[in-house]
């Protein structure tokens, strides 16, 4: 595929994902390719491949002689990073991040006692290194930096825990995070409690003390549900 088709490819799917995930397209709604490539103004080519693409995402399946038919959201697959974006940016945002936040309060503070047990030197100086600099940005509405050094502290955890499963969640967590931040589902500065917290859970983790890691990090979930009370009810 040429810089060209990449670049229209890279618009269809644009367009097209966040219609289907924002219920544009119903649930059982054909589309065919030959309008679709003519609605976009692009070959048939840079068409199937975006179909290509949505179906690997488990948002549409080609049918011979029938076309391009959206899934069930039963079906989707949520997991995905792209779908998780067009989602957080469509009308269900609020049910889409609490969504998300609760699979993070279950997930997370496991993870986080299992880091205190299997993170490596490297490691726990990472999580130290991330929550210090989510320290230096929590003041001033320096969010984007915040939210740098948020995503690879929830990162190291999830891949410390020594759990491959729990390690592949990463960009799910990294999706949840940019979207709060990005459609403004935060306060202006992060709340200083939960940035204490982040800090007291990378020295739980260096220490080794599990139980503590588990404790602590499950109460930065509960604030954020409580943040997502607030600001998305």
């Amino acid at each position: 595929m040429s810089t060209s088709d990449r670049g229209l490819h890279g618009h269809v799917l644009g367009t097209l994902g966040p219609a289907i995930t924002a219920g544009e397209y119903p649930p059982g709604s054909v589309l065919r390719t030959d309008e679709l490539a003519q609605r976009f103004e692009v070959s048939r080519s840079v068409m199937r491949e975006a179909v290509r693409v949505l179906e690997s995402m488990h948002l549409v399946e080609s049918r011979r002689r029938v076309g391009v038919t959206v899934r069930p959201k039963a079906e989707w697959n949520v997991y995905d990073p792209q779908v998780i974006r067009w989602r957080l940016a469509g009308a269900d945002r609020p049910q889409q991040l609490r969504s998300l936040t609760v699979l993070r309060s279950a997930v997370e503070p496991v993870a986080a006692g299992l880091a205190a047990r299997f993170a490596t030197a490297e490691q726990c100086a990472k999580l130290t290194e991330s929550a210090l600099g989510m320290v230096a940005n929590s003041r001033g509405h320096r969010l984007e930096g915040y939210l740098l050094h948020d995503v690879a502290f929830h990162r190291v955890i999830l891949e410390a825990s020594g759990n491959e499963m729990f390690a592949r969640l990463g960009d799910v967590v990294a999706e949840v995070l940019a979207g709060r931040t990005h459609h403004e589902i935060m306060f202006d500065d992060p709340d200083p409690a939960a940035v204490t917290l982040h800090v007291r859970v990378a020295e739980a983790v260096r220490e080794g003390d599990g139980e503590r890691a588990e404790r602590l990090t499950r109460e930065i979930a509960v604030g954020a549900l409580q943040e997502l009370d607030v600001l998305a009810p």
